[in-house]
């Protein structure tokens, strides 16, 4: 009987085209992005509250020492000083206590209780608030724990601000406590700027955690990988220079040090102000001679703005226009500063002018962290203009 041939197989036949087609998975998501997604924008709004309360908390500290109410409250009650004086033999034990004080008897010993109301309702507004901001912080780390909503790695950094937020209300108390004995009438200056630097240290971390929690963390991963190397490092120069800028104003502050000398670009008529080391021993003036600390003031206020011109300048070769926008940002808010800082000087640092230099220092501030964000994770624009 005569064998079948076998058939030849052609030569682009398909191996096995009669078998059943395989099942096919659908591709899965990022595993960084799966974990924990959800709790990212309840954390940013979280956040977001907190950032607008240490802003206000600011601008009211601002306020309290500019109308002299720091030193009305001559105790540290964290819990029981929430409640103000509630009858009139409650206010009569405040104000006794606020006479002892060298305030009282060498600048208001004139003062009545109506008067100090005034100062008394502003210190404790300022201590209240912080109260307030140390609730939201609890309230909202607490109520992210409990839903398992923090996002992945992120339970150190919200706990770091807790802890910052506390040693800010014991460095509040440590200020205070400095004009509340011998002949001082002002709290040390160089405590009013450990104060205020802790605020703005907590407030700069608050924006850059806004900044990350905006982006899914793939993103931030292949943004870094485009990372402009040398405008992150300028920008960061920046950064440190404004903070240094803002303790120096804070000197300023603590001294009242914008009051002695009202005429620019000279100091009474020359450029180096009379007697800038009167004060023995010699490293006091750097603290306490009002002419020093405002001459160093208005010194790192040009080298700033100078510095700030080379790093707009080196962000123009940016290739993402998002950065070179936040770049020219930062360059206008330096103008808008300089000038509001010239006229606070002209005038005398009335409390309307001054609370707006340090409100505008907040904006520099943060405008300067947004350009340093941009230029670590770069946001691609297309030709369009979208992200």
């Amino acid at each position: 009987m005569a064998r079948k041939p076998k058939e030849k197989r052609k030569l682009f036949e398909e191996v096995g085209a009669e078998a059943p087609p395989a099942r096919t998975v659908a591709p899965q998501g990022g595993m960084i992005d799966a974990r924990r997604r959800g709790g990212r924008g309840a954390a940013r709004v979280w956040l977001m509250i907190l950032f607008a309360l240490v802003m206000v908390m600011i601008a009211v500290g601002g306020l309290t020492r500019l109308t002299d109410s720091g030193l009305s409250i001559t105790e540290w009650r964290p819990v029981t000083g929430a409640l103000p004086p509630l009858d009139t033999a409650a206010w009569e034990a405040e104000f006794d206590k606020y006479r002892e004080i060298p305030e009282y008897r060498l600048v208001n010993p004139d003062m009545d209780l109506a008067e100090f109301k005034v100062i008394y309702w502003w210190e404790w507004g300022h201590r209240q608030l912080g109260r307030v901001i140390g609730l939201v912080w609890a309230l909202g780390f607490a109520g992210l724990a409990l839903a398992r909503k923090v996002p992945q790695g992120w339970t150190g950094r919200f706990f770091l601000l807790g802890a910052l937020g506390g040693a800010q209300g014991a460095i509040g108390w440590w200020m205070v406590s400095s004009g509340l004995g011998g002949d001082a009438v002002d709290v040390a200056s160089y405590r009013l700027a450990t104060h205020l630097g802790l605020a703005f240290v907590i407030l700069g971390l608050i924006a850059w955690y806004v900044f990350k929690l905006g982006r899914e963390e793939r993103e931030l991963m292949q943004a870094r990988r485009s990372r402009e190397a040398r405008l992150f490092s300028v920008s960061t120069g920046l950064m440190h220079f404004a903070f240094l800028q803002i303790l120096l104003g804070a000197l300023v502050a603590g001294i009242d040090a914008g009051r002695n000398y009202t005429d620019w670009p000279l100091m009474a008529g020359q450029f180096v102000p009379p007697t800038p080391f009167e004060i023995v021993p010699v490293w006091r003036n750097f603290f306490e001679n009002a002419g020093l600390v405002q001459f160093m003031h208005r010194m790192a206020g040009y080298l700033l703005f100078v510095f700030g011109i080379v790093v707009w300048a080196r962000s123009r070769r940016s290739p993402n226009a998002d950065t070179r926008f936040r770049f020219n940002a930062v360059l206008a808010m330096l103008v808008v500063q300089m000038v509001i800082g010239i006229v606070t000087v002209l005038y005398g640092a009335p409390w309307q002018v001054a609370i707006v230099h340090q409100l505008g220092a907040v904006a520099l501030w943060v405008l300067i962290l947004r350009a340093r964000f941009a230029a670590q994770y770069p946001k691609f624009l297309s030709v369009r203009g979208t992200a």
